[in-house]
């Protein structure tokens, strides 16, 4: 049994947003098995209720959850002006989806999409420190000193980032390295190590929101029930 708040419900199905639901509630359009219901945080039962607005039955929207492995050379958007390859065009379903948050054009790795905006709030907001796991290649190898830097502190235009965790692919080799953060911001992991005088060669996301890369590049898969239960349970507040 789902129990959940009619203007989530009428929100989730995509018929409108969910202010304008609670309109069409308050205006006494929506009834939930033949009683008209004005209060938009009434619980409804979505296996067995009748949900209908203006006596149209309302069908719960499918909620779909999809892992990428992004190659190089896609938009991480829905579409682009310049007529460039976005992430949607290696994707087939029939749901319309959309990335959660964004990986550069020439960034790799893991990338949810989904059609459930919930999902995609719980894991961009920046409260919720979702941590994210890169395998990163420099321009040269890495300073101990700057890897303190990384890990305790960088201003980036007035704001503090850091790395939480940093280790090497290989101890003679520091030019590649695993970093795993919690931030989100536009070009973040670039951004550190610019600041410091290093110049990003690779990058790839193997680990989001403890989802680890499993498919080939270019390939997806979708998510289970299960897996997204413990996605929301260890990030919701």
């Amino acid at each position: 049994m789902t129990k959940v708040r009619i203007n989530k419900f009428l929100a989730d199905s995509g018929i409108s947003s969910r202010r304008k639901s609670e309109e069409f509630i308050l205006q006494g359009r929506v009834a939930v098995n033949d009683t008209v219901i004005l209060d938009f945080g009434h619980q409804i039962n979505t296996d067995k209720d009748i949900v209908t607005l203006d006596g149209e039955k309302i069908k719960p929207k499918r909620h779909i959850y999809i892992l990428l492995n992004k190659p190089k050379g896609y938009i991480t958007s829905v579409s682009d002006d310049r007529k460039r390859s976005t992430v949607l065009d290696l994707v087939n379903v029939k749901e319309r989806i959309y990335p959660v948050g964004r990986l550069d054009y020439d960034t790799t790795g893991l990338l949810f999409l989904t059609n459930d905006g919930e999902f995609s709030q719980l894991l961009t907001h920046p409260g919720n420190k979702v941590v994210r796991e890169y395998e990163v290649k420099i321009d040269k190898p890495l300073e101990e000193k700057d890897k303190i830097k990384l890990l305790t502190g960088v201003l980036l235009e007035g704001k503090p980032g850091k790395f939480i965790k940093m280790s090497f692919f290989n101890q003679k080799d520091k030019k590649n390295i695993i970093i795993s953060c919690e931030e989100g911001r536009n070009k973040f992991v670039k951004r550190m190590f610019r600041k410091l005088g290093y110049t990003v060669l690779e990058l790839n996301r193997s680990t989001f929101a403890g989802m680890k890369l499993d498919v080939p590049k270019g390939k997806y898969r979708i998510l289970s029930l299960k897996e997204v239960e413990l996605i929301k349970q260890n990030y919701s507040n």
